[in-house]
C-alpha cells in the first residue's frame, strides 16, 4: 500500500524576511557585509524593526522546510515538523506551508518564532542573520508519529542535534521510523555541525540512516578523507546511499558498491542559497517513486540548478527543464 507522504521532514523553522538596504545602512551595523551571523533575542529585537519598512519578501523557510516545499513542487506529498512561537510569524509560517501544499505539524509555545533576516544590497550581496527563537524548543510531543510511520522517507538535518530537547525528539523520531520501516535520510547541513557533533552523527548514521547527504567539505570532514570520491566510499560503508554534492562539478551517488557520477546542469549562477535543499528534494522524490540512481540524480541536479539560477532559496514553479526530467522519469 502506498504511503500517504513521500517525505516527513523535520528541521528548524525559520521565517524568512528579505529586505533591500543600502551599503550605507550596512556600515552602521557591527557585522561584515556578505556574512552569515547567528544572533540572539536582543539583537533580533533591535535589528528587525530597523529594516521592517524595507522588507520586500516574506515566507516560511529553513533548510528542511525548503526540501519539503521542493518535494511538493515536484508533485510529491510532504509534511513537516518544527517548533514555532505563539506569534505573528508562527501563524504566518503555518499558513504559508498550507498554501504551498505541505502539511504543517508544528509545535507551538510562548515566545518568538525563529527568523532568518536577509539584507540585500544593490550589488545583490546577501548578509544573513539567523535568530533560532523557538526552534530549540522542539519536543517529542511535537511529532505526529502516525504521519511519520506513514511516510516513505523521514528527512532531518544535523542542525537539530543541538539542545537536549531536540536530541530527545530526534531520537524518538529515528526509533519510530526504524521500527515502522521508514527510510531515514540525514543532511549533514553544515561543516560546523559536523565539527561539533561528528561522533554522535556517525553513531546515528550507522544505526538508522538509509541515505546521507553532504557537500564535499562536510563529507570529507566526516570521514577524514582527501577526496570526495573517497568520502563517498567511506560514508557508504555505514548507510545504503551516500550522496556528495560538488557544486558546479555535479554530484556523486554511492550505492550498492557503485559510484554514479551525476553531471551538473548548466546554469548561470545567481544565488546558491537553497541549492542543496532542492537537490535533496529531487533525490528523495525520485527515490520514493522508484527511480534508478542516475534518473533521480539527474532530476536532483536539474532542480538544484534552477534554484541557483534565480534569487532566493525556493522555486515558485517548475520550468520546462524540470518538467522534462519528470516526464522522462515517469516513463522510464
Amino acid at each position: 500500500m502506498a504511503q500517504r507522504f513521500d517525505v516527513y521532514a523535520m528541521c528548524n523553522p525559520l521565517f524568512d524576511l528579505q529586505a533591500e538596504v543600502t551599503d550605507e545602512f550596512l556600515t552602521t551595523l557591527p557585522y561584515a557585509k556578505g556574512g552569515m551571523f547567528l544572533i540572539d533575542h536582543d539583537a533580533q529585537k533591535e535589528l528587525v524593526p530597523e529594516v521592517y519598512d524595507a522588507i520586500v519578501n516574506t515566507a516560511p523557510g529553513g533548510s528542511g522546510a525548503n526540501t519539503a516545499f521542493g518535494v511538493g513542487l515536484l508533485g510529491g506529498r510532504a509534511c513537516y515538523t518544527g517548533h514555532v512561537g505563539d506569534d505573528e510569524h508562527g501563524r504566518l509560517y503555518r499558513e504559508g506551508m498550507e498554501a504551498m501544499g505541505v502539511k504543517p505539524n508544528l509545535g507551538v509555545s510562548e515566545g518568538n518564532t525563529g527568523v532568518c533576516l536577509v539584507l540585500v544590497t544593490p550589488d545583490a550581496q546577501r548578509t544573513m542573520f539567523t535568530y533560532l527563537g523557538g526552534c530549540r524548543d522542539l519536543a517529542p510531543a511535537d511529532l505526529n508519529l502516525r504521519d511519520l510511520a506513514d511516510s516513505e522517507f523521514f528527512y532531518l538535518t544535523a542542525y537539530l542535534w543541538d539542545s537536549d530537547s531536540q536530541k530527545e525528539t530526534v531520537t524518538l523520531a529515528l526509533e519510530t521510523a526504524t521500527r515502522a520501516g521508514v527510510k531515514v535520510a540525514l543532511s549533514l547541513s553544515d561543516p560546523f555541525c559536523v565539527q561539533r557533533h561528528r561522533d554522535d552523527l556517525a553513531g546515528l548514521v550507522k544505526k538508522h540512516v538509509h541515505t546521507l547527504f553532504g557537500n564535499y567539505q562536510e563529507a570529507q570532514m566526516m570521514t577524514d578523507t582527501e577526496t570526495p570520491e573517497d568520502a563517498a566510499r567511506a560514508l557508504a560503508d555505514f548507510c545504503e546511499v551516500a550522496v556528495v554534492t560538488l557544486d558546479e562539478k555535479g554530484s556523486l551517488i554511492r550505492a550498492r558498491g557503485e559510484t554514479h557520477r551525476i553531471a551538473p546542469f548548466p546554469v548561470r549562477a545567481v544565488d546558491t542559497t537553497g541549492a542543496g535543499d532542492m537537490y535533496a528534494a529531487g533525490l528523495l522524490y525520485g527515490m520514493a517513486r522508484g527511480g534508478s540512481y542516475p534518473e533521480v540524480g539527474r532530476l536532483a541536479s536539474v532542480s538544484a540548478a534552477k534554484v541557483v539560477g534565480h534569487l532566493g532559496p525556493r522555486l515558485s514553479e517548475t520550468d520546462e527543464d524540470i518538467r522534462a526530467e519528470l516526464r522522462a522519469f515517469a516513463t522510464a
